[in-house]
């Protein structure tokens, strides 16, 4: 489970499963380290990539199973927990219901939930809505967004508001430049979600894993 007062870089993995591996072979055996089975990983290998993934650290790393849950969140995590995640991802514009019951699935298979609020205008209003909140936030600026909408900030002014007012972790992603990882951190992020760098596996990118690492101190 994650701890309260560590920064944590999160590295998703969605390409393929081969690249994933070549990954996760350079990343340095560090407990700031999660691994992200990316949702178009989990799409093109099902999801038993979260065991591969696993297996791939020694059968003891933190993987995240990037499912986007938005129904039948029962099911969806049930399936995250039988396959090893060690937490899995919720729509925050699915129906308050859905991530009511995503939540307390999580806790009942002892994984830590996680929302996204990709284009959700006041996560803090959501949030207030529910009965149990998250174990983490995702502030999220979408792909498609940032390369479409260039002006579009990630809302980091949500971060006060929700750490004032509840107990949850939070996450940024959306930001793979050190001066992003930078300014997620000074905002007192406590995840630091990064994929474009590691979507091909390189000949430096354990060397850059490392150097995001100094950053999130």
């Amino acid at each position: 489970m994650l701890k309260r007062g560590q920064k944590y870089l999160q590295v998703a993995l969605n390409s393929n499963l081969f690249e994933a591996q070549k990954i996760i072979a350079q990343l340095p055996h560090d407990r700031r380290i999660l691994l992200e089975a990316g949702t178009p990983l989990i799409k093109s290998e099902g999801i038993n990539v979260v065991r591969y993934l696993k297996s791939a650290r020694g059968g003891k790393g933190y993987i995240v199973a990037d499912l986007k849950t938005a129904d039948l969140a029962d099911w969806e995590v049930k399936m995250a927990s039988q396959a090893g995640a060690s937490a899995v991802v919720c729509l925050g514009v699915a129906p308050i219901e859905t991530i009511d019951l995503f939540i307390t699935e999580c806790q009942k298979h002892h994984l830590d939930s996680m929302v996204d609020m990709m284009n959700v205008k006041t996560p803090s209003a959501v949030l207030e809505k529910l009965k149990v909140p998250p174990t983490v936030v995702i502030l999220h600026r979408g792909v498609d967004e940032e390369s479409f909408n260039k002006e579009k900030e990630l809302p980091y002014y949500e971060i006060g508001i929700i750490k004032n007012n509840f107990d949850i972790l939070i996450a940024v992603a959306g930001g793979d430049e050190f001066t992003e990882v930078q300014r997620a951190i000074l905002n007192d992020a406590d995840i630091v979600v990064v994929w474009k760098s590691f979507f091909i596996s390189e000949e430096g990118t354990g060397q850059l894993a490392e150097q995001f690492l100094k950053e999130i101190r």
